[in-house]
């Protein structure tokens, strides 16, 4: 069913992009916007997990420099026959996380020192378990191309505004036609960009306490995150707001939840649905941690996070 919805949300907003287009040039100007679309969403396709990690300054690790970490996202990815995605570290006291990629064989997960470093190993598992669950249904690449459209549609909105519409006799904008192209357009554009985000995060969720065996554990880490985030700034998502719907909490210190411009689901709502699937997996408890191989500790350290100067082995609260 979602993907049913979604597949009728991007239509929308595609048809949306052209009637924009429609208003401000006729039928040469709908061409000319699915053009432009196309060309954007073909760059966004190749480029966009690359774009994305370069803001948040995002460093890669392994298994010798975050054994820990990079072994949970090992072991998850294997759970859910997915290949092995590149993992990154954010140095951000917030602790957040999210996925891009433009498939599971070119997809990245990132998770913040400050989420490492303030939860637990079966939480940590848990986030990363949402985050595959994302890479696995393919929201990375859906969640780029509609934020691709609603920046497009927000872009012709603009055009229209300081340069009008079609003044052809045989072509009826006039000035409502153009009201519309830069008011009404990028609002819906904007609608429709976070209902596909909040229907892709329960899916995410539900996936992602299938992968890791423990709704419980995800659920507390939503909890904690959600609280962190409104206490916490992250100053990269405040500089590039329209990245705000990849993270498993939104990152911003202005967002309202479980509103009408929410890029997220309410948190409340979403631990309710985790709580009542563990029910369903007869689960009253968080599982112990699974025994693991010690891993071997390293002298260097990707991120200031973990272990100021390098000097120090990865630290984190399973460590």
């Amino acid at each position: 069913m979602n993907i049913v919805r979604t597949a009728m949300l991007l239509a929308f907003m595609t048809a949306l992009f052209m009637a924009v287009g429609f208003l401000i040039g006729g039928r040469g100007g709908m061409m000319v916007a699915l053009v432009v679309a196309a060309a954007m969403n073909l760059f966004s396709y190749w480029n966009s997990d690359k774009m994305v990690l370069r803001m948040y300054n995002a460093q890669e690790v392994d298994a010798r420099t975050a054994p820990e970490y990079y072994g949970i996202v090992q072991r998850l990815a294997q759970q859910a026959g997915l290949p092995m995605p590149r993992v990154y570290v954010i140095d951000s006291p917030q602790p957040n996380a999210f996925a891009t990629g433009r498939n599971p064989e070119n997809a990245a997960v990132a998770a913040s020192t400050g989420l490492l470093h303030a939860l637990s190993y079966e939480e940590v598992a848990g986030v990363m378990a949402h985050e595959l669950a994302h890479i696995q249904n393919r929201d990375t690449l859906t969640m780029t191309i509609t934020a691709t459209l609603a920046g497009a549609i927000s872009m012709l909105g603009n055009f229209a505004f300081f340069f009008g519409g079609n003044r052809d006799n045989n072509h009826p904008i006039g000035i409502v036609g153009t009201l519309l192209a830069v008011i009404v357009a990028p609002l819906a554009a904007m609608l429709v960009q976070m209902a596909i985000s909040r229907t892709r995060e329960y899916s995410a969720d539900r996936r992602g306490a299938e992968i890791c065996g423990n709704p419980l554990a995800l659920a507390s880490a939503l909890s904690r995150i959600a609280s962190a985030a409104g206490r916490v700034p992250n100053y990269s998502a405040e500089r590039n707001p329209a990245t705000a719907h990849m993270f498993i909490i939104n990152p911003l210190s202005g967002e309202r939840m479980d509103n009408l411009f929410s890029t997220h689901p309410n948190t409340e709502n979403r631990i309710a649905a985790l709580q009542r699937l563990a029910a369903e997996m007869n689960l009253s408890s968080t599982p112990a941690r699974p025994a693991a191989t010690p891993a071997r500790r390293s002298r260097s350290v990707p991120t200031a996070g973990w272990g100021r100067g390098g000097s120090e082995p990865p630290k984190g609260p399973w460590s």
